[in-house]
């Protein structure tokens, strides 16, 4: 697998989990960057590099072929969390856009975040456009994968989570919801939503409060608004 553009190699190259087999760059790049590519680095042009990468990457003069991260689900993560009070986990229920996946990593890391979960059938798999998307955090914020969301969302209830599934329709505002301590958000995708068993493991359905000027925001804005409200509370 290749991940290409500059956080994305960094972050992967300062990830001890990554077996790292080959690291290439313009020779502009390698000179600009000598201190901080931590690997051997490949000399190449432009036009070569372009050849390399799949049509129409956006690669910034630098990438970097490894092998995918070892696959991890909540029960890698929840040993973690213990003693801790307060957590948030993103669920995602079959957004299948790498975009849109890299993008909630990003916002994840950014307000702080424990873990996004995914359903292992019904997401991408991880690959170069996920990883740009993401800019460095698919490094640093755990992508947990599992068979069946609506047990994850069980097991994550087991361990004090209180889970909120975002929607539309929701009968509150999130911020009127006042959650707080261990907090599990559910979001679906944009056509379909939640699905039936998914929604049904959810202690409450919230809404942002939002104007009729536009039907629904992208996942990972959603995603965005209400990890900033969390994080806010």
């Amino acid at each position: 697998m290749w991940l290409y553009g500059t956080h994305a190699v960094l972050a992967a190259l300062a990830n001890p989990q990554r077996l790292i087999r080959r690291v290439v760059a313009t020779p502009e790049v390698a000179r600009e960057l000598a201190d901080r590519l931590t690997a051997p680095v490949e000399t190449l042009e432009r036009s070569e590099l372009d050849r390399l990468l799949p049509p129409g990457a956006v690669h910034q003069g630098l990438a970097l072929h490894t092998e995918s991260l070892d696959p991890l689900t909540v029960e890698d993560l929840l040993p973690g969390l213990e003693g801790r009070d307060s957590a948030v986990v993103l669920v995602l229920d079959q957004v299948t856009d790498p975009h849109n996946v890299g993008a909630v990593l990003r916002s994840a890391a950014a307000f702080g975040a424990v873990a996004v979960v995914v359903q292992d059938r019904h997401a991408p798999d991880e690959s170069g456009t996920l990883a740009k998307s993401a800019s460095g955090a698919l490094e640093r914020m755990p992508l947990l994968r599992e068979v069946n969301l609506a047990r994850a969302l069980d097991r994550l209830k087991e361990a004090g989570f209180w889970c909120a599934g975002l929607a539309a329709d929701g009968v509150v505002t999130l911020a009127a919801a006042k959650l707080a301590g261990r907090v599990a958000l559910v979001l679906g995708s944009e056509g379909e939503g939640m699905r039936r068993l998914v929604r049904e493991r959810c202690d409450v359905i919230v809404r942002l409060p939002m104007t009729d000027a536009v039907e629904s925001l992208n996942v990972s804005n959603a995603a965005a608004v209400a990890l900033y409200e969390l994080a806010r509370g």
